[in-house]
C-alpha cells in the first residue's frame, strides 16, 4: 500500500521529535491555499509548554528544510494536542475508555457521518463506541476524525 504524504512525514518528524524527549502525537497536512500546513501535535508526562514547541519547531523546520520534502512554501505548526485531543492511531484511544468521544465518519452510516458517545472498546482496527445506549463499531479506515470531548 502507498504512503500518502502525512504518513511519510510523520516517519520522518517522529524521530526528531522523540530524540527531544517528547512523544509524537501525530500531525495534519492540509494542503490549502499557497502555502501548506504542517501541523504537529507533541505530548509529554504532564503536558508540554510552549517553550517545548519552540524547541520542536527549531528541530524539525532545520530537518525539513535540509531534507527539502515538502514542495514550495509552508508554515510548521507545534502544539499540545490539547483536551479535545485528535486521535491519529487507535492504540492512542486506550488510555480513554469510558471517555466521551465525537466521530467523524467519511461516508454516512445510518444517514449520519457524526456520532458522539462514550468509547466502549478498541479490538484492532475497529472502535466501539456508546452511541444512545447503543455499541456501535467503526473501522478505523471509515474514521475521518476521532476526538475526545473534554467536560468540565
Amino acid at each position: 500500500m502507498r504512503q500518502t504524504f502525512e504518513e511519510m512525514l510523520s516517519d520522518m518528524i517522529r524521530p526528531e521529535v522523540e530524540n527531544l524527549g517528547y512523544v509524537f502525537w501525530g500531525l495534519t497536512s492540509p494542503a490549502s491555499g499557497k502555502k501548506r500546513v504542517v501541523r504537529i501535535y507533541i505530548d509529554a508526562p504532564g503536558g508540554v509548554n510552549i517553550d517545548q514547541c519552540a524547541e520542536v519547531s527549531r528541530q524539525v523546520g532545520l530537518m525539513l528544510e535540509v531534507e527539502d520534502v515538502i514542495p514550495g512554501a509552508f508554515n510548521l505548526e507545534v502544539s499540545s494536542p490539547g483536551l479535545e485531543r485528535p486521535f491519529f492511531a487507535p492504540a492512542q484511544l486506550a488510555d480513554y475508555m469510558g471517555r466521551k468521544m465525537d466521530v467523524l465518519l467519511f461516508e454516512p452510516e445510518d444517514g449520519r457521518r457524526k456520532f458522539k458517545g462514550e468509547l466502549a472498546g478498541i479490538a484492532g482496527d475497529t472502535v466501539a463506541v456508546n452511541v444512545d445506549d447503543q455499541v456501535k463499531n467503526f473501522d478505523w479506515t471509515a474514521i475521518k476524525k476521532i476526538t475526545l470531548v473534554h467536560e468540565f
